[in-house]
Formats: structure tokens, sequence, C-alpha cells
């Protein structure tokens, strides 16, 4: 079974903890960290630059925490490897050399990394999974419920295309990278709920995820089905769904299926309001981010207790049973509730989706 953590709940016991003033202390854990004052290095490796979250939320985000954790006195050594799981295993290497406090791993390559997350260990450099479950002896892991995500994706396209479906309805799936773990739970999601529904007619698993490599695929399957016979497209994020709108408008296609995404990018979120992507997947980046430079900072300093508290899941990689964990909750994201998401969560204003060419789409969407 999957076990969800609540993203709310971490700050909240953070708080009672160190209100009992149980944070400096390391447990009974045999393997407790030393304790190390706020002087700390995090390394963050983050594994591509064609999803705008990474530079945008998560390294900002995460600079931010852990210089609040530590009096300023805490910093984060970045690194982006632009999707080159090779580029990445140097910058990893590169980081173990200069003897950083903790690593920070959102992998290219799940399985690939696995021998430089094993020269930190034996380094004695604690490594904690960040998005995407890496294989190799990691000490933690958080990410959102990838699998969850699959089903809010599958459920929402089938309420999109309404009572009117049956098994014979065909669909398109633009599955992630082959070498994302996290790919893999998406599409286990989403095939739970379309299986025995709809007929899919074409799926393809997308090469690092980019919307260029979705645009053909789906030109493929246009080719294929006929660009008519599509009547709706799961597309597992939203620099994807971009893609596979663009292949449908070139195919002539003016009044497009519904199409599913993830990430709620600024695109996506204005593509929602303008009616050419039905939905997106909204997790709360920040959540996220500032509970990982948590895990790290309280795992360098040896405040186990806190550590523990952090990572109540339990999830298990090819290589490793039990890992701890947390897991976020998602929302699925549409026309109806970006108010109560990216705006409220401060994400986006307003005026960042409602530009000139939104500002119809926006009024008759209530975003004023």
């Amino acid at each position: 079974m999957r076990r969800i953590a609540i993203a709310v709940a971490a700050p909240t016991l953070s708080f009672s903890l160190a209100a009992c003033g149980a944070l400096g202390g390391s447990g009974s854990s045999a393997d407790a960290s030393p304790t190390k004052g706020n002087d700390m290095t995090v390394g963050l490796l983050l594994p591509e630059t064609a999803n705008t979250r990474y530079d945008k939320f998560d390294f900002p985000i995460i600079k931010d925490k852990v210089a609040s954790l530590t009096r300023n006195q805490g910093k984060v050594d970045y690194a982006n490897a632009g999707a080159n799981a090779d580029k990445q295993a140097s910058q990893m290497q590169r980081m173990i050399d200069e003897k950083v406090d903790i690593i920070l791993l959102d992998a290219v390559d799940s399985h690939a990394i696995a021998g430089e997350v094993k020269k930190a260990k034996d380094a004695g450099i604690p490594v904690i999974a960040y998005d995407r479950l890496a294989e190799g002896p990691i000490d933690a892991y958080i990410s959102f419920d990838n699998e969850l995500v699959g089903e809010v994706q599958g459920r929402s396209l089938l309420e999109a295309l309404g009572s009117d479906r049956d098994t014979s309805t065909k669909i398109v799936m633009m599955n992630g990278s082959p070498t994302d773990p996290n790919a893999k739970q998406f599409k286990q999601g989403a095939l739970a709920q379309l299986n025995g529904k709809v007929t899919i007619a074409a799926s393809f698993d997308t090469k690092d995820w980019k919307p260029e490599n979705a645009q053909a695929n789906m030109a493929q399957a246009i080719s294929q089905i006929g660009k008519n016979n599509i009547v709706g497209v799961y597309s597992a994020n939203d620099g994807m769904a971009a893609g596979v709108i663009k292949a449908l408008k070139a195919a002539g296609v003016t009044s497009l299926p519904p199409i599913t995404g993830q990430d709620a990018e600024l695109d996506a979120v204005q593509r929602i309001v303008s009616g050419e992507q039905y939905m997106s997947v909204y997790k709360s980046y920040p959540t996220e981010a500032e509970t990982a430079a948590e895990m790290a900072v309280a795992k360098v300093q040896g405040k186990d207790i806190q550590f523990d508290a952090l990572t109540r899941d339990k999830v298990s990689s090819p290589t490793n049973k039990d890992v701890p964990s947390q897991l976020v909750s998602v929302v699925a994201l549409t026309k109806n509730n970006i108010k109560d998401t990216v705006i409220a969560d401060g994400i986006y204003k307003v005026s960042d989706i409602c530009t000139a060419k939104y500002r119809s789409a926006c009024s008759a969407a209530g975003l004023k």
C-alpha cells in the first residue's frame, strides 16, 4: 500500500518538537550523523531545464530555506545537468571531491547514478533523493505521490470525455522519459484509471521529456490513427502537452481534444484558461522544496528526531527497501480552481496569467 504524508503536517510537527526542546537530540539511531553547526554546504543536483520549475522554483526555494534554517551561514552548491546523465555524474563527483555536507539529488537517470550515490556514501556524504527516486544507498526520499498524479490525470481525462465515451473511444498516451522512475509511476496510476474504459490507440515513452519529441510522437499517432479519431490525449506533463498541441494544430485540428498535463507551468495555465489544454496537476513546489531543505539541514546537524518526523513514509527502489520518505499530495488544476491553487499559493499573479492575449478568456473564467 502507498502511504501519503500530508504536506502541511511536516512544519507543524517540526514546531512542536522544537517547543519541547527535542530537536537537538540525536535519538537512538545507530546511524546518527555527527552534529554539525550552521556552516554547511548542501549540494543540489537538478536534472534538466526543459521544465521551467527547477530554476524558477526548486533551486531558489531550497537556497532560501537553507539560509533561513542556518542563520544565513549555510549555502547551496547548485548544478543542473541539462538532461545529460553523464554530466550529472560528473557534477556529483565534483561535489563528492569538494566534500559537501549532503547532496539533494534529482536524478536524470535513476539507475545510472547509483554508482555515484555509492561513492558519496563511502565518502560519508548523505544523499537525499529529491523528486525522483534514485537507486543506490540513498538516506531518504521526498517527492509527490507520483502514482496519485497519474490517477488524477486519468480520472480528469475520463471526466472530460464525458458519459458518451465507451471502450471504443480512442486516446493517445504521451508518457515521460523511460529513464525517470516517476514517469513509470505516473503511467501506472493513469493506466489504473484508463484501462477497460477507453482504447489506448497509441502510447509513447518520450525521450528526455522533450516537447519536440512529444510533438514528433503525436504526429506519428495522428498519421496512424487519423486526426478525427483521437478524442483525448494523456500527456504526462505540460511541456509535452505543448508539443502535442503543436502536432494537432499542424495536422489541421481546430477543435482540440481534452489534453492533460502536469507541473502547472505558466504557459499551461494560460492554455487551460483559453481551452487548449484541459488540466494540469498542481504540485506545491514550495512544500516539497522547503521540506527537502529541512530534511537536509536536520540530517547534517544530527537532529535525528526531526529527520525521522519528516520521513514517516517508506518507499522501495530496485536496490533499497523501506527508504525513509515523505510523499506530498497533489491536486487537479482546471479552469475552475486556478484562483484557489496557483494564485492563492503565490506561484503566479493574475497579471502573470492574464496578459493581453488571454484577457478575454480570463474575464470569462472569472480571473480579474
